[in-house]
Parts: C-alpha cells; structure tokens; sequence
C-alpha cells in the first residue's frame, strides 16, 4: 500500500525526516531547491506512481524553513496552512502587486497564489503536533535577507509564520493531480538581514526527525 510522498528539497531533510519515520507506507524523497523544480519533480513522481498502480494518498512539503520573529522561535515546528506564492506578481510605484491581482484567470495560476492545505490533512498533523505554530508559509524565490525586504513581507502578509522556497510548487503538482496536500517545516534562522552564524540548522533537522512521527 502506498501512503504519503514527502518531498525535500536537499537530501539531508530527507535523511531527517526518514530517521524518525514509523509509517512504512510514507516515501520520502528530495526533489531539489526552489519552486519550479519542486512542482516538476513532485508531478513526474505523481504521474510515475499513478501509471504503477501504485498512486500516492496525498502530498506533504517537508524541510527547514525561516520564521518570522516574534510569531515562530528557532527550532519551532510550524505547519502551513496555506502555501503563498510571496513574489509571483509584479513591481509598481505603489508597491507589490501579487500576480493574481493582474487580471489573470485563476486557473493560469494553478488555483491563485495562496493553495490552502487540506483541511483534513492538516487537522490529522495538528493532533499529532500539538506545539507546532500554524499559518502561512510563504514560498519565495530569492531568500529574504535585509531589513526592508523583511518588513514588506510583514506588511504583505501579516498572518504569515514562515518562509521557504518549494511548498507552493509541491502544493500545485498536489492540486493537479487532485491530492491532498500540506506544508511541514521546522524553523532554522530567523527571517532578516543575512547572518549566517544565527542559523540553527542541527536544531532544526532535529526537530524534522521528531516531527517525522506525524507523517502517517
């Protein structure tokens, strides 16, 4: 029986998150760094797995995140609910426009820029992580290292607790192939100016291999 695919983008969030694994039924594999990788590599596996006869039960983004400070700590479990693609949209002299707000039809976009998790997914992950903090993970191209970039992410999205680069590109190749889906990640380094010694990242594989446990 094949149960969840949970997708990485390198392989040491992979090596983690199998090393606290009790569901044998669970896959966990790393599709590689950024969006359009994550979705394309997310979809192939889909696609491979439903012509085996073999289909996947539903779709997890899994790995180490940055959180924004004051709403999630370093080492924190945070789940999504909901996937934003934070820099899909345009520049204007009055600031970003998401590109959703640019007269695209919604299913130019997959579904629109914010994929909310499935409802049922995420409240079976909510049960078995009591302490994780739940809201928005963003996913960003361009990793956010400056003050500035920083608190117009804060203005944007208020609700937000985190920010990664694959989980709206996995949440995508989920909705395609009509699977439920939800983010899962574990706080490294807090979101701002780039400091590479504030990185927590032991701490946080750590707690993805803790965490493991709920992917059932």
């Amino acid at each position: 029986m094949t149960g969840l695919l949970v997708v990485t983008a390198v392989p040491a969030e992979a090596e983690a998150i199998r090393a606290g694994l009790t569901d044998p039924t669970t896959t966990v594999l790393p599709v590689g760094v950024g969006p359009a990788v994550a979705a394309a590599t997310t979809a192939r596996l889909l696609v491979l797995a439903e012509a085996a006869g073999r289909p996947y039960q539903g779709v997890v983004s899994a790995g180490v995140a940055g959180g924004f400070t004051g709403r999630v700590a370093v080492g924190a479990t945070v789940l999504g609910s909901a996937s934003v693609a934070a820099d899909l949209g345009a520049e204007s002299p009055a600031g970003f426009i998401p590109v959703d707000e640019l007269g695209m039809p919604a299913d130019w976009l997959g579904g629109g820029t914010t994929l909310a998790a499935d409802p049922g997914l995420l409240a079976r992950l909510r049960a078995a992580l009591p302490a994780a903090t739940v809201g928005p993970v963003l996913t960003v191209s361009t990793v956010t290292g400056t003050a500035a970039s920083t608190d117009a992410l804060r203005r944007r999205h208020p609700d937000a607790v985190a920010e990664a680069m694959e989980g709206y590109g996995v949440a995508v190749a989920a909705a395609q192939a009509n699977l439920p889906f939800a983010e899962l990640r574990t706080v490294s380094n807090p979101i701002g100016p780039r400091d590479r010694d504030a990185w927590r990242m032991r701490e946080a594989l750590a707690a993805l291999t803790t965490a493991a446990a709920a992917l059932t």
